[in-house]
């Protein structure tokens, strides 16, 4: 009853003041109350109905084309032929192409008169090729069809040949001493038609045309007698071709401008080897250097400007102005041995890659050929190497060692000179101490005596061995700018094992360890879409390996080609030697594929590959 009666004092009091007093000041806060219970989640209500689709955008602009991508090349063998079965060996030594007809010409000195041989290529037809328990085919789908008898035209070896449109050269070199000549064909219809016969220098070893074909080039080598008592000039022979007019007479280059400058060619690496200041058969040897060099295979830049001449013994390059015909010559230099590995003999019990300081390669390029990137010529070598050795008759040693010889052998008769010598023959200087110089290093290893005997007291400070087991490429002035190291016996160890540097002749690994390796030989190049491949072939081995070199200075591995058996102590079979090769591209190719046409010495077959870029 008490607190109601307050309660209601109180708010009589508080009605009065809000009629008649003025508002009082506001109260302080009150606390804060506490925080009520989450209420309960309300129920999901029901999912929309989709919108409508919107309409489609515009296209948006086309993006530039990509970058074509480097492009692996795979191969079949579609034909394979074989030329004198009975006796191949020298058979097919250099094979051509005659577009228009589908035609292959290849060479064929096996037998006592040399021909060519034409085989049409219209029909390839892969099927009828078949591998033996080897994977190896040896069977054939291509035959002859006809032949040109050129040596009833020159009594004469056919050395090599080459086409251009509707022409056919044809190289025969005579005997020693005595000018060869180049037989001049229209192939045009069915049956060739000798056109010209073209005196030209001493041993004509290659024949090609330039790029218009307005010029047939010939390298004559020019080698001596086996006695040296007839060792004529080597030369460049250059014929004119107008309107298809082949003219009656040659323009010789010889190197009597340089038989001065023998000092400066050897500090450029370029290589004098033969017996001057000896008496052989009671003459007195003095080779010039116009009668040293050897002119070995000629190319001819796309821009027709420059030829360039291989001179392989004497590890250089010939380079030939054709605009005025002169000459300069290029020293290559040499390939150190430090740097890479090698096995160097064929006694050592199988592979035995080392490096070897104080070994050196003399490139020695056989066949040669060119190209351009980025408007600049290019110059693309199978680094062969080759030693000299020349023998003449005699009866016997004494006969031998009477006419000024160096030794006798039965087979082969008197050694009138050589510039190879086993490394294990030779007293070699301190820095070579790291080796026992036996069979199982470099002892077997051929290497060259007229160079290494820096200070001429018998030790050698340096050995320079025969090839460089590679191929290179070199710029317009000759300047290397690249070379394939030791990827080739790199690759062939990797996919033969123990079957690595085979012979061609032979089935048995190592043989060519201690004598240039696998042998790169045969060289072409060839253009497939935008890409320049160069395909080469390993004489020994019977393979091919495949390079992209499109840009000379990131150039690439492809890949690899055999079709030859390696089973130790089987008779051989399939392709050996490539020594000759050509390129068709798909615009002339029977099948609209490229192809590569191989000539194989050994086998004396003929080997047509397919080739796809992946």
């Amino acid at each position: 009853m008490k607190k109601t009666l307050i309660s209601l004092t109180l708010l009589g009091l508080l009605s009065g003041c809000s009629l008649d007093g003025d508002d009082g000041q506001a109260g302080e806060q009150g606390l804060q109350g506490e925080t009520g219970q989450a209420g309960t989640a309300g129920e999901k209500g029901d999912k929309g109905d989709a919108g409508a689709q919107g309409e489609t955008g515009a296209q948006g602009p086309q993006g530039e084309t990509g970058a074509r991508m480097t492009g692996d090349l795979s191969a079949q063998l579609v034909g394979r032929a074989v030329l004198n079965v009975a006796s191949p060996e020298g058979a097919a030594e250099i094979v051509a192409y005659h577009a228009t007809s589908q035609r292959i010409f290849a060479l064929d000195s096996s037998g006592d008169r040399p021909q060519i041989a034409l085989i049409s290529a219209a029909q390839l037809d892969a099927d009828k090729l078949n591998k033996d328990n080897q994977g190896v085919i040896t069977n054939t789908n291509l035959t002859v069809t006809e032949t040109i008898a050129v040596s009833d035209v020159v009594a004469a070896d056919a050395n090599s040949l080459a086409i251009h449109g509707d022409l056919l050269a044809v190289a025969m070199a005579r005997e020693t001493g005595e000018t060869g000549f180049v037989l001049v064909y229209d192939i045009a219809a069915q049956t060739p038609q000798l056109l010209k016969s073209v005196e030209v220098g001493y041993l004509p070893d290659m024949v090609t045309f330039n790029q218009d074909g307005s010029k047939i080039l010939v390298a004559n080598e020019g080698e001596p007698a086996g006695d040296y008592s007839v060792d004529p000039q080597g030369s460049i022979a250059i014929i004119e071709v107008n309107n298809g007019q082949v003219a009656a007479q040659a323009t010789l280059l010889g190197f009597e401008a340089f038989n001065d400058q023998q000092a400066e060619l050897q500090a450029q690496g370029v290589v004098f080897a033969n017996p001057t200041g000896r008496t052989i058969k009671g003459q007195a040897i003095n080779t010039s250097v116009a009668m040293d060099l050897e002119p070995e295979y000629v190319t001819v830049s796309k821009d027709n400007r420059y030829a360039y001449v291989s001179l392989q013994e004497n590890n250089a390059l010939a380079i030939v102005d054709l605009s005025d015909n002169s000459l300069t010559i290029k020293g290559l230099g040499y390939k150190d041995w430090g740097k890479w590995t090698l096995d160097a003999s064929d006694k050592d019990g199988g592979i035995n890659l080392r490096s070897y300081p104080g070994l050196y390669g003399m490139y020695q390029p056989d066949t040669i050929a060119s190209y351009q990137w980025q408007g600049a010529n290019f110059i693309v070598t199978a680094n062969e190497g080759d030693g000299r050795e020349y023998f003449f008759p005699a009866a016997d040693e004494a006969e031998c060692t009477a006419n000024g010889g160096l030794d006798f052998d039965e087979d082969d008769g008197c050694l009138a000179y050589t510039d190879e010598i086993r490394a294990k023959d030779l007293t070699l200087a301190d820095n070579f101490a790291y080796i026992n110089n036996d069979n199982d290093d470099l002892g077997r290893l051929k290497v060259s005596t007229v160079m290494g005997d820096q200070d001429s007291d018998g030790q050698y400070e340096k050995l320079y061995t025969y090839g460089a087991r590679s191929f290179s490429i070199w710029d317009q002035r000759g300047a290397r700018v690249f070379d394939s190291g030791d990827e080739i016996v790199r690759i062939t160890t990797a996919l033969h094992g123990e079957q690595f540097n085979n012979d061609e002749d032979t089935n048995e690994g190592d043989t060519r360890s201690d004598a240039k390796g696998a042998e790169p030989e045969a060289l072409t190049l060839g253009q497939i879409g935008e890409r320049t491949y160069a395909f080469v072939g390993l004489e020994r081995m019977g393979s091919i390996l495949i390079y992209d070199v499109t840009n000379p200075f990131n150039v690439t591995f492809t890949t690899y080609l055999i079709n030859r058996g390696l089973e130790e102590g089987a008779d051989i079979s399939g392709d050996l030697a490539p020594e000759g090769m050509t390129f068709v591209s798909a615009e002339h190719s029977p099948t609209n594929t490229p192809l590569l046409i191989v000539g194989n010495e050994i086998s004396g077959s003929i080997a047509v590959w397919s080739l796809t870029q992946k």
